[in-house]
């Protein structure tokens, strides 16, 4: 039997035909049959408490789950990469994020190669800089001090710094003015920069090969922007700083290489924001609690790498969301965050989601027969309690939800009660509704409770809620540069579990490529100065010809 094999497997089977009896059993009769089960199907690590007792299975399907992990050799799979092996097959790479964040000291061989002592040399040069730039000590071409930092990437070069940087806005320079350009569309750049003062502008130009397509659109604009504002191309110099390995392209460009920082081809895009690529989030929370940021993920690795799996943070939710895609067919994942600074958080985890394990082949490239990768989405509570929680809660769609919150919130707010006298906090109504929206999405409201609230017959089938709607809670004590470096590892090593399970490779991302293959055509032939001769579908063709009547007005 080969690996490609998986629902063949006798753990599989053995999880479909539990699935059956399961699926017979709703949450509320879960709940009466286990008083404890609230406090029993929970795990905590690093600061984070996951509360997954609302998830819609029972110990058996636990044990099964634990024992498919076992049959696909997990524990070797997660051995491998913390040893550097080269588990990223498609590319013949090692997969070593957790490298990045591994203390002073530690040892993580490549090829033989201790990488960490060039992690820290990096990171060592990222603080320097970060504190001439903080300090005021790093000046522009005319004199003035750094007031604005712009990072321009695009998908994990960018998607990170933004998300990190709305995270932690509470403890950053909040006299210093931080901007993000990542999508070819100009108005993004043009937005970006309208209201700054180029000389005391800093651009971080974040591209691994210095040559992506769109990062290097945005570069040279931002470019053109400055030497034309400060009237010298020697501006550059002084203005522009890399993340980068591609030092030939870099200096091209203008920038002094010893302002170009590295990382290596073991990092993946959507792994990196604790590399370089956090330059940005360096600068704008300081060296200090970017280390703090580091030793959550690294606590994080530590649980993952030693935990047993029935303790294990990231195969619980690894093993709990392939039981939901797989065999209750779910195939979405809503994430929740209660936190309005997180409130880019499911926008990254959308690229390490499913840049991750969208894959429709196994390692050895025989076609799955099995979902993979789910769909995640979502938005920070409570707003989407007044969008699209009403699908969740009555929709025909079976959606889990990762809620997730804060025992403090950082901005206190009073907040009034419901007869309208002060009392207690903001936070406390918001976490009252992230508790009462799992609640209400497990346990629903029975046809027989809606009549006894006196509802007239013809809305009770409206006003009832099936419930059986399964969700996790996470919850730590406050959002801090730790507790996201422990929440984003979680997230992190879940996907790896999974991936490892499903036999897919969750680090390369061959699917991103076409497009951007085609694309370079295509520009040729809407830039053409004369009629081109098109050799596409009818559809490609057509659209081709009228955007260039529409650009030219001769539509």
């Amino acid at each position: 039997m080969s690996r490609a094999d998986l629902t063949l497997l006798p753990e599989w089977q053995a999880l479909q035909q539990h699935c059956n009896l399961l699926e017979t059993r709703h949450l509320r009769e879960l709940f009466a049959a286990d008083p404890k089960r609230g406090e029993r199907l929970v795990a905590e690590a690093t600061g984070l408490y996951l509360d997954y007792s609302k998830q819609r299975v029972d110990d058996e399907a636990l044990r099964l789950l634990r024992a498919l992990a076992e049959a696909r050799g997990l524990k070797g799979r997660i051995a491998a990469m913390f040893r550097g092996e080269r588990i990223n097959s498609t590319e013949n790479r090692a997969v070593l994020h957790v490298a990045l964040r591994a203390p002073r000291g530690e040892k993580i061989l490549v090829d033989g190669h201790d990488v960490v002592p060039d992690v820290h040399d990096v990171l060592d040069r990222m603080a320097a800089f970060a504190d001439q730039v903080r300090g005021g000590a790093w000046k522009g071409h005319s004199g003035k001090a750094m007031r604005n930092v712009v990072s321009i990437g695009i998908g994990g070069s960018d998607l990170g710094p933004v998300m990190a940087y709305e995270a932690l806005r509470d403890c950053s320079r909040r006299d210093m003015t931080f901007r993000f350009v990542s999508n070819v569309d100009g108005t993004d750049f043009a937005e970006a920069v309208r209201d700054l003062d180029a000389a005391e502008t800093l651009f971080i130009i974040c591209s691994k090969t210095f040559t992506t397509l769109e990062t290097l659109s945005n570069a040279h604009a931002a470019r053109a922007w400055c030497v034309e504002a400060l009237g010298d191309e020697r501006a550059v110099a002084k203005h522009f700083v890399a993340v980068s390995t591609a030092a030939a392209e870099v200096e091209k460009f203008g920038i002094d290489t010893k302002q170009m920082f590295g990382f290596w081809d073991w990092v993946g895009g959507r792994y990196s924001m604790d590399s370089a690529i956090g330059l940005s989030t360096m600068i704008a929370i300081g060296p200090d609690r970017f280390h703090d940021m580091l030793a959550g993920f690294h606590a994080m690795d530590e649980h993952f790498r030693s935990a047993p799996f029935d303790k294990n943070l990231p195969v619980l939710m690894g093993l709990i969301g392939l039981w939901n895609a797989n065999f209750l067919d779910a195939a979405t994942v809503a994430v929740l965050p209660y936190e309005q600074y997180l409130k880019r958080f499911p926008a990254y985890l959308q690229q390490l989601t499913m840049e991750s394990n969208g894959k429709h082949v196994t390692l050895d490239g025989a076609h799955v027969d099995y979902a993979t990768g789910p769909i995640y989405w979502g938005e920070p509570g409570t707003n989407g309690q007044h969008s699209f929680y009403q699908l969740i809660h009555q929709g025909t769609r079976l959606v889990p939800c990762d809620f997730i919150g804060f025992g403090q919130t950082l901005n206190p707010v009073p907040a009034l009660h419901a007869d309208g006298k002060p009392g207690g906090d903001q936070h406390d109504l918001l976490i009252a509704n992230l508790i009462a929206q799992g609640e209400a999405l497990a346990f629903g409201k029975t046809a027989e409770e809606v009549r006894a609230e006196g509802t007239p017959e013809a809305l009770v089938p409206h006003r009832s809620f099936e419930g059986n709607r399964p969700s996790t809670t996470i919850l730590a004590e406050r959002l801090t540069p730790f507790a996201l470096g422990s929440l984003i590892a979680l997230y992190e090593h879940s996907v790896f579990v999974q991936g490892a399970i499903w036999d897919i490779d969750s680090f390369d991302q061959w699917g991103v490529e076409l497009g951007k293959q085609l694309a370079r055509t295509t520009i040729a032939e809407l830039t053409a100065a004369t009629e081109p001769k098109l050799a596409h579908d009818s559809s490609t063709n057509a659209l081709i010809r009228r955007y260039r009547a529409l650009r030219d007005g001769t539509h």
